[in-house]
């Protein structure tokens, strides 16, 4: 039986979906194809069909969460110009922390999966994420007499920032910390990628 081009994007969707939330949930180790193919509810066969392997699978989920952030600092910015800093990291740091683990951000909950991973996978991160720190530094335009590598540096100290800070903010099983923690994270973050916040790295003597 064939089956529609329409009908095997969907099955692509649903499996990809499940392994999302697996994945983020129960580490790439703890996801087998079994279970995942449940949440998804289609066959073994079904998923061999769509990728060659669990890595393949992990791949394409750690690609597609990534992208998912850079999309949404590319409509902030074009919605909201300067703002989408604040607007950005309250989001980040309030629904993106306590929502179900299985739908958090892929930076914290994929990228320790990734140092584990095969190098295919931590290439295609690699440069997955590249795109995302380009976007982030694009929105940081506005700082004065700052070159394009300082701008980098800001996008990816943030980015480290707010990732690690929701990281530790979820770990703690105390609310009030988790709390103070993304409060404190999202005071220093935001005042690190306002202009002139961080100064720029001095040259270094030859």
């Amino acid at each position: 039986m064939r089956y529609s081009t329409e009908h095997k994007n969907e099955t692509r969707a649903r499996i990809l979906d499940a392994a999302a939330r697996l994945f983020r949930e129960e580490g790439y180790g703890g996801s087998g194809i079994g279970p995942l193919t449940k949440a998804a509810g289609v066959t073994n066969g079904a998923f061999y069909g769509h990728f060659k392997s669990k890595s393949e699978a992990f791949r394409n989920v750690v690609l597609a969460g990534i992208a998912q952030i850079r999309e949404a600092v590319g409509s902030l910015r074009a919605e909201h110009g300067p703002r989408w800093r604040k607007l950005f990291i309250d989001f980040y740091l309030g629904p993106r922390r306590t929502c179900k683990l299985g739908e958090s951000c892929a930076l914290p909950s994929l990228s320790p999966e990734v140092m584990r991973a095969d190098d295919e996978t931590r290439i295609a991160y690699e440069e997955e994420l590249l795109r995302l720190i380009n976007e982030v530094s694009a929105g940081l335009d506005d700082v004065p007499a700052a070159g394009r590598d300082e701008r980098d540096d800001r996008a990816i100290a943030l980015l480290a920032m707010l990732s690690g800070g929701v990281t530790l903010a979820r770990a703690v099983h105390d609310p009030a910390l988790s709390e103070r923690i993304a409060k404190a994270i999202g005071r220093h973050a935001m005042a690190m990628s306002e202009p002139e916040a961080v100064p720029a790295e001095p040259k270094r003597k030859r």
